[in-house]
């Protein structure tokens, strides 16, 4: 009987099983959903925890620095809202006073 041998690759070590991308990116939703800790998920998947540990940390930094710039774009735009909010108010008041100054006059 003729034993079935596992691939090796060019260092006599067993090949790695290679997972999908989208098997990587669903791993990686499931531990950074928070129910589970990511070793749990990882059990669960049947993944050496250090792999999803990796895969999770290479996706923060990759992603992360784009969501502290949206992050920033998005408190400068309230900055510039409040700013336009005050100078509106400001204005309102201006006209408001205005409009009762000419309304006494034309009494």
């Amino acid at each position: 009987m003729a034993k079935k041998q596992k691939k090796l690759n060019n260092t006599n070590k067993p090949r790695q099983a290679a997972f999908t991308e989208e098997f990587r990116e669903t791993a990686i939703k499931l531990a950074l959903a928070g129910d589970k800790t990511i070793a749990q998920v990882a059990r669960e998947l049947g993944l050496p925890e250090w792999k999803l540990y990796g895969w999770v940390e290479s996706w923060k930094k990759k992603n992360g620095k784009a969501e502290e710039k949206a992050g920033k774009s998005a408190e400068e735009r309230l900055k510039q809202l409040e700013k336009r909010n005050k100078e509106l108010e400001l204005e309102n008041e201006i006209l408001k006073k205005a409009a009762a100054y000419f309304a006494k006059t034309l009494l």
